[in-house]
């Protein structure tokens, strides 16, 4: 699935399923929640935390849709075309960051 029609897909399911988008405070609310979830997953399934009762049970390919759904969300209500931006994103990111990761020594492990 391209990103514009991930784009189109939530914007219709947000139109008929879920009736209207939240405001963008509430969508950035969420967002910051599910960002948590895949926080504590992480910090469990690969840091040094230890898991709860039942808390294994997540999945992190959910808890990462969740982002990317919510994400797009906020993306689609403030008019911003995420392939364009995503492609403006990665264009700065190589202008400036060429040289400055290969001359990390910290990255040469």
């Amino acid at each position: 699935m391209e990103i514009k029609e991930a784009q189109q897909i939530i914007d219709k399911w947000i139109k008929t399923t879920g009736v209207r988008y939240f405001n963008e405070l509430t969508n950035m609310a969420m967002l910051t929640e599910e960002v948590g979830e895949v926080a504590r997953i992480m910090g469990r399934k690969y840091g040094e935390q230890s898991y709860k009762n039942n808390e294994d049970t997540k999945d992190l390919g959910d808890e990462l849709a969740d982002v990317l759904f919510v994400l797009i969300c906020i993306a689609n209500q403030t008019g911003v075309d995420l392939t364009e931006a995503l492609k403006k994103n990665i264009k700065k990111k190589t202008a400036r960051d060429s040289m400055r990761h290969k001359g990390n020594k910290k990255l040469l492990d």
